[in-house]
């Protein structure tokens, strides 16, 4: 098994082909969106292939470290970046043909219109699952 996150963007993702924003839909379609995917990861809850999901605000800052006895070091809110994550999905699948299958499935969530969004997912493979690069 190998372990993949499927990231939903705000923005910064190629535009999907039923590319209206968010705000535009009705709370009914906004209602379907969901449920699609709610039937998506209870459907792979069943088939063991689902680890977790969660959407994001898109609203946050940036921290880091400053050194012994300082305190964080901070930069925000920061929604004028180009990529904004709206959120995720952890799967754990036999392959990565399998895990493009399911993006592609999710892709088709329906937005606008009830038309599927055909959205752009980042699919990445967890580091842990990934062999590391040799190079001599």
């Amino acid at each position: 098994m190998a372990k993949y996150l499927l990231l939903k963007h705000y923005r910064g993702a190629p535009a999907g082909v039923n590319d209206v924003p968010l705000e535009e839909w009705t709370p009914d379609e906004f209602d379907a969106h969901m449920q699609y995917m709610r039937d998506f990861m209870k459907r792979l809850e069943g088939t063991g292939e689902f680890v977790g999901a969660d959407a994001l605000a898109p609203t946050g800052e940036w921290v880091r470290y400053d050194g012994p006895g300082r305190p964080p070091v901070t930069d925000g809110p920061f929604a004028e970046t180009k990529d904004l994550i709206a959120g995720w999905m952890i799967i754990d699948v036999d392959s990565h043909e399998r895990a493009l299958e399911l993006a592609g499935e999710l892709s088709a969530a329906p937005g606008k219109d009830g038309r599927p969004i055909h959205e752009w997912l980042e699919l990445r493979p967890f580091l842990a699952d990934e062999a590391p690069a040799v190079t001599e």
